[in-house]
């Protein structure tokens, strides 16, 4: 019995590890990726809209030019052309931007929760 228990630890403890170790790696991996993405000192994503399951509507700063594109998985496209006088931007210029695909998962959850049966 007591030999049983012992494994039974032994196989909790290792699946904890194999958790943190996958853990530690999927944040090392989002940063790499992040600076990867954000390393253009020309090319800033400034906000992005989700229109479609595929599809998004972005403005992006190109040195001092805003365009406003209509992105899909096969197909990008210019729509518009914008001054700086025409956004609304953020406060903080030097901040990074973050895009924003809707809902965040917490949210979801709470709406999900409301919709369950009470016991």
């Amino acid at each position: 019995m007591w030999k049983s228990l012992g494994q039974l630890i032994w196989v909790l403890i290792l699946f904890v590890l194999v958790l943190l170790l996958t853990l530690l790696t999927t944040r090392f991996i989002a940063k790499y990726q992040r600076g990867q993405m954000q390393g253009s000192q020309n090319l800033r994503i400034i906000e992005t809209m989700s229109v479609s399951a595929n599809g998004y509507i972005q403005i992006i700063e190109a040195g001092d030019v805003y365009l406003v594109i209509a992105v899909s998985k096969d197909h990008i496209e210019k729509l518009a052309e914008l001054s700086k006088d025409q956004l609304t931007l953020r406060a903080q210029p030097d901040a990074k931007p973050v895009a924003d695909m809707g809902e965040s998962f917490h949210d979801i959850l709470d709406k999900v929760k409301k919709h369950l049966p009470k016991k």
